[in-house]
């Protein structure tokens, strides 16, 4: 892997990287870059497996970061490269004619993060959200419990849980209970 982090920094300007095991590496280039580095690693480094591109919605730092996996069959390796892209108008070069694959991951990130890839084929198309009118609902300013508040109506039998309660009386008993529990069984074992 580093024979490879060294080939792709001799062409690109590599921001960050970090080999993660043996046969995995991620890199962080300039998203301008990310296109011309992708064919790269297809054409010259043997990586003809777009395996997937994912998103990770950092609003605080008002970016989405992409990453596109990409795996080799020959040594059995992953690279994957990240980019960073502007939340505010996001926007990214489709890689569409590299793997015709990417146009449904990017037609999902169309639509669950708002990211355009213009040109893609479809990637104005609903996916999965026919008729959908909200922002995207991936994006962290979405707020899901709110819109199931307003959208679907209550239904006998739901509950909601506060996960910490359950976590406290199911799994982690108080001492009290516990002390009652041996209690009770020392009485037992004694036959009382």
């Amino acid at each position: 892997m580093e024979r490879l982090i060294e080939h792709i920094n001799s062409k690109f300007i590599v921001l960050d990287y970090r080999i993660q095991r043996k046969n995995l590496a991620f890199v962080t280039l300039k998203a301008n870059q990310a296109v011309d580095a992708l064919t790269c690693l297809r054409d010259t480094e043997g990586y003809h497996h777009l395996v997937m591109i994912s998103a990770v919605d950092y609003i605080g730092n008002d970016i989405f970061q992409l990453t596109y996996l990409l795996h080799n069959y020959r040594n059995h390796t992953d690279i994957a490269i990240r980019v960073e892209i502007d939340r505010d108008s996001p926007k990214m070069e489709s890689i569409h004619h590299l793997w015709a694959t990417a146009q449904v991951y990017q037609r999902e990130l169309k639509e669950m993060y708002g990211i355009d890839f213009p040109g893609s084929p479809r990637v104005d198309e609903p996916m999965l959200l026919e008729g959908w009118q909200d922002m995207p609902p991936m994006r962290k300013e979405f707020n899901t419990k709110a819109y199931a508040d307003e959208t679907f109506f209550p239904r006998e039998g739901r509950q909601t849980f506060d996960p910490k309660t359950i976590m406290e009386e199911k799994l982690y008993p108080s001492e009290t209970e516990v002390k009652n529990e041996i209690k009770q069984r020392v009485r037992a074992n004694r036959g009382e």
